[in-house]
């Protein structure tokens, strides 16, 4: 004889039984990330490698070019800022769909209308839609993955820094071969499969449920603009950008006026971006392993300090050392910061508040660091006073990396 309750149980049951298994949302949710992460700082730093190229077909200014490497800092802030609001109105998955087709759409623009105007319309597109990827990402890994919290944003961030060495070095050799067009264009393919795997994902998985707490507990209503501890992790995480887009813009200069050559201060330059899937990769192993993530971040910013100091005023002849130094500090930092953003929140929404706030505010002092270095070099004739208010930052950020990683969440209540 079957009972009521035997009746009630059984849709229950069956529904379970459709749901997808744990290993396969993992694996399907790393590949989504994978295919996310090749698109993104990509095509942010070949314009690095293929300006002189871009310049002579577009025949374009220096000043052109810089408004070109000047507005992905602008529309990233954009993008983090009114993201979250976007993605929880239309859904965090449904919106990164259609930024990635946004993205693909920037990307082909850029090869297919050779013009000064249509290359920074493909660019103004792309951006934004990284900065929004970039906001999305964390809530996205906050809920489909919630037991990997470390391990699945270290990979996304991996990825993104291999793939972007990999391209910066070969799209000039390759632009040789097939014109720059289709050096640039290729890459598009790329978001092609990102955008049938984000599909399916969201197909397959339904969608997200934004106020998902992984607890019975109801979640506190926090206002991330409102919050210290919110704060100090948009800080924290714009003086690494900071630090990031400064050095990446004056190291080899910087190197030359300390009595290096031209060759070797450039070979700094590669060191300091070459050390960044080692501390990911470090990073992650190690966080994966128990290691306590305050203390990771505390040598994080000493790392930056100490290279800092090395680049102004220590021994040239170490630069490799500093130069790497770097490298590790400013990476160990970012992934740090994108685990944060989950780790600390108790919502999807909130992950990606948080997320859309610490990288506009991030993504506005980097965009004044280079700026600002600029100026006081130019005001002073020299490295020594930009240098030194650098190292303050620096300085600041080891006293951040302690209060951004203590166990309490947005809200500053313990962790329990």
């Amino acid at each position: 004889m079957t009972t009521s309750a035997d009746l009630s149980s059984k849709p229950v049951d069956e529904q379970k039984s459709k749901l997808p298994s744990g290993k396969f949302v993992f694996w399907l949710v790393i590949c989504a990330m994978v295919l996310l992460g090749t698109n993104m700082r990509s095509q942010i730093v070949l314009l690095g490698s293929m300006a002189p190229v871009i310049q002579e077909a577009l025949n374009i200014s220096e000043i052109q070019i810089g408004w070109l490497g000047a507005v992905p800092m602008l529309t990233f802030a954009v993008g983090a800022l009114i993201s979250p609001a976007i993605g929880k109105r239309f859904g965090i998955e449904n919106t990164l769909i259609v930024m990635i087709a946004l993205l693909t759409l920037g990307i082909f623009i850029r090869a297919i209308v050779p013009t000064w105007g249509g290359f920074l319309t493909g660019t103004l597109l792309l951006t934004l839609a990284v900065g929004f990827a970039n906001t999305l990402a964390a809530p996205v890994i906050k809920q489909r993955t919630p037991n990997h919290i470390p391990l699945v944003t270290g990979i996304f961030s991996l990825t993104m820094t291999v793939t972007a060495g990999l391209v910066s070095g070969v799209v000039l050799p390759l632009s040789e071969h097939v014109g720059w067009q289709w050096a640039i264009g290729g890459w598009g393919v790329l978001g092609i499969f990102a955008l049938i795997v984000w599909s399916i994902m969201r197909l397959k998985l339904g969608a997200l449920d934004s106020s998902q707490t992984g607890s019975l507990e109801i979640a506190p209503q926090v206002s991330v603009w409102r919050s210290a501890f919110a704060w100090q992790i948009a800080i924290f995480m714009g003086i690494q950008s900071l630090l990031f887009y400064t050095v990446a813009s004056f190291l080899p200069l910087i190197w030359i006026s300390r009595g290096l050559d031209a060759k070797t201060a450039g070979q700094m330059g590669s060191m300091f971006q070459f050390m960044a899937p080692v501390s990911i990769i470090t990073l992650t192993w190690l966080i994966n392993r128990g290691r306590p993530i305050r203390a990771l971040a505390i040598l994080a910013t000493v790392l930056n300090f100490i290279g800092v100091l090395g680049l102004g005023y220590l021994s040239p002849s170490w630069s490799v050392v500093w130069s790497g130094m770097m490298g590790l500090g400013c990476s160990a930092i970012f992934t740090l910061s994108m685990m944060l953003f989950s780790m600390r929140t108790y919502t999807t929404n909130q992950a990606s508040e948080l997320s859309g706030m610490a990288q506009g505010v991030g993504y506005v002092l980097a965009f004044f660091g280079p700026l600002g270095t600029g100026f006081l070099h130019e005001l002073t004739g020299n490295w020594n006073v930009p240098i030194l208010v650098m190292l303050a930052f620096m300085a600041i950020n080891i006293w951040l990396a302690w209060l951004v990683c203590r166990p309490v969440m947005v809200d500053g209540q313990a962790i329990k």
